[in-house]
């Protein structure tokens, strides 16, 4: 027996990727870089090793009662098929364990759903293929699409090799601008078909649906540039539908936006044809006021 775990070990160890190869192989989830993907995080790690525990216990009783009771040690079968003390046991245990781990979940959802508070809100709207932003109250928003050197890259038989395109089908003409350690609340909704606003380090995806408003927020601890994508089908171009989200310092925020307003009309508003979204503006200021 012990042999054998030595193999299976030595053929583990032997197959894993060693030096930095290793390194750059993660396996778990990003920790992220808002409030709510750490809290997602922790959730996720506590959940976790208390399924290792479990496992631990569970996988150890059994192999310890294969090996100690197996027939060539002269073990003898029990004569009995019941007991109402172990049944209890293995019906009320997991339920105080389930429950427990339902308490900090609940928590997460809670707060996940909590738009109380926010400091800024943002109405955004999917088009097949692009995103329009809407600083609700601020007098900003603009079309924001794929960067036109990965859009040249792209096409067949285009000669450039996308290797020599920075962030290749991840950049965008129009960023999507936050202040930092400000709770945004995003209004998500979409003009044509079904689109989903998903930003990886940030923990959260949500659909974005025709005639429909959904809504997350987002509160970023630190500044940088986080891209994420659509993940949803929308159609032959889904797959050039990026999102490039720049969280800037407060004052750097501010003097962006200052800049915005006194722009009559930034480029991508000029050259963006897209559908009349009177409506779904006034079912975002509806939800807008609901909220307050």
């Amino acid at each position: 027996m012990l042999k054998i775990l030595k193999y299976v070990a030595a053929a583990i160890a032997a197959g894993l990727p060693a030096g930095a190869a290793f390194a750059a192989w993660e396996v778990n989830m990003p920790v992220g870089v808002t409030e709510l993907s750490r809290e997602i995080h922790g959730l996720h790690m506590l959940i976790f090793w208390v399924c290792v525990v479990i496992a631990v216990l569970v996988f150890s009783v059994m192999i310890y009662s294969i090996v100690k009771f197996r027939r060539s040690k002269g073990a003898v079968p029990a004569t009995w098929d019941h007991s109402t003390k172990v049944e209890v046991v293995w019906t009320v245990i997991p339920i105080a364990i389930l429950v427990g781990m339902a308490v900090p979940a609940a928590e997460t959802l809670i707060k996940i759903e909590d738009m109380r508070d926010s400091e800024l809100t943002v109405k955004v709207t999917g088009y097949q293929w692009q995103w329009h932003y809407d600083y609700l109250d601020k007098g900003v928003s603009f079309f924001s699409r794929l960067d036109r050197k990965s859009d040249a890259a792209r096409q067949l038989r285009s000669g450039i090799d996308p290797r020599t395109v920075e962030n290749y089908l991840l950049e965008v003409d129009n960023r999507f601008v936050v202040p930092v350690d400000t709770k945004v609340r995003v209004l998500l909704t979409s003009g044509d078909v079904v689109h989903a606003w998903w930003v990886p380090e940030f923990g959260l995806k949500k659909d974005a649906f025709p005639g429909f408003i959904t809504e997350l927020w987002f509160r970023a601890t630190r500044t940088g540039v986080f891209r994420g994508q659509c993940a949803e089908l929308c159609g032959y171009d889904h797959g050039f539908m990026p999102i490039v989200v720049e969280v800037k310092s407060k004052e750097d925020f501010e003097a962006w936006l200052q800049e915005q307003q006194a722009t009559t009309g930034t480029p991508a508003a000029q050259t963006a044809a897209a559908p009349a979204t009177s409506q779904l503006e006034t079912d975002a200021a509806l939800t807008v006021a609901r909220a307050e």
